[in-house]
């Protein structure tokens, strides 16, 4: 039978697809991905005891072995650290000094999951790759999940067609719940396992105190856009994203407000009171590091402008330079350093990411 190598990530999802591809009578094995040195988080944050720890590496690998254990299935374990440095936290301080708000799970899939982690399957004698993503391959096509809540196919939009091929989506029929229900039935100590969330390298907290031993902080005025007048001082840009409406507690301020753009070049943040969101919404964008996984070039389809938000009608135009404008109607926070991901029906058809966000044909210079 063919060999699967599945990325065991010490989480519920990766332990139900090996079951699910062991009960189909593929030769399963596990390879678990150290791709970040926690010590660096313990370091930087003061050592914070074992139950809060900000990325809980080893614990997640001790779940791993549990699980192919109760499986019978062998175990690999690989570091990558250095290559998910160098190709997705370097990417990720990049696009915060640039005022963006990037997005490293897609470029974890796009160079460290089914890059580096396919070619160590390979080593060992892989057929095929799976993981526990909530996604489809119909065809060689890259398709939605049946759980549309949970489905990771957004993630996914880098993804070339010769890098979605021999990969299996074991968890692509299933719903969260069917998920958790067959851990259970296997007694599998992630069965109840608490979803990670966040970026691994820094976790749920100290965002901020991370961020300070890469990025200098530079303070700056808060400015209501409608009325040009200074209303407080942020932290740094690269805490800030467009649409926020949370946590920016600025100059102890109670009103409603939410940011809708920066300035980078004068180190200004901009902010609109009340619910008045006509500063959000935007009409076209231009992205870049355009990927197609198909040979579809549509002139209208419907495009994601972040995960788990709402579907709109687009209309592309393609240009000479690899670049396509995305035209849309009264989409709001269009967020540049995110991805627009493309899609027809239930297939996603690939992406870029968000350069330019414009309005009547002028680029919006508050969201520089």
């Amino acid at each position: 039978m063919a060999k699967v190598i599945v990325g065991i990530s010490g989480g519920v999802d990766s332990s139900v697809a090996a079951v699910l591809l062991k009960e189909q009578g593929y030769t399963v094995e596990g390879l678990f991905m150290r791709n970040w040195d926690s010590t660096v988080n313990n370091d930087i944050l003061g050592n914070p005891d074992i139950n809060n720890n900000i990325c809980p590496q080893e614990q997640d690998y001790n779940d791993a072995i549990e699980v192919c254990k109760k499986l019978d299935i062998p175990l690999h374990r690989i570091d990558f650290v250095k290559e998910y440095w160098d190709n997705v936290f370097e990417y990720f301080l990049n696009e915060l000094k640039k005022g963006r708000t990037p997005n490293p799970d897609i470029m974890c899939n796009k160079y460290i999951k089914f890059d580096y982690f396919v070619r160590e399957a390979k080593r060992l004698g892989a057929d095929y790759i799976a993981t526990g993503h909530y996604a489809k391959i119909a065809n060689g096509q890259l398709m939605k999940a049946k759980d549309t809540n949970k489905d990771q196919t957004y993630f996914l939009s880098q993804l070339t067609k010769e890098q979605l091929s021999n990969v299996l989506f074991p968890l692509g029929d299933l719903d969260k719940k069917e998920v958790r229900e067959i851990a259970r039935k296997y007694d599998l100590i992630t069965a109840n396992k608490k979803d990670s969330t966040g970026i691994c390298f820094i976790g749920e907290r100290h965002f901020k105190e991370f961020l300070t031993n890469y990025l200098p902080t530079s303070k700056g005025r808060v400015v209501d856009i409608e009325t040009n007048k200074v209303v407080g001082e942020h932290n740094g840009l690269m805490y800030y994203t467009i649409g926020q409406r949370k946590g920016l507690d600025i100059g102890g301020n109670k009103e409603r407000l939410f940011v809708v753009g920066k300035n980078l070049k004068d180190n200004i943040l901009y902010v609109s009171f009340g619910d008045n969101n006509e500063y959000l919404i935007s009409d076209s964008c231009i992205i870049d590091n355009v990927n197609f996984n198909c040979n579809l070039r549509p002139l209208k389809c419907t495009a994601k402008f972040r995960y788990r938000a709402e579907e709109y009608p687009v209309s592309l135009e393609y240009f000479a330079d690899g670049k396509i404008l995305v035209k849309y109607e009264n989409v709001k926070a269009v967020t540049p350093g995110q991805a627009c991901v493309l899609y027809l029906d239930d297939k996603c058809i690939g992406g870029g990411l968000i350069d330019e966000v414009r309005k009547q044909n002028e680029k919006l210079w508050y969201l520089l």
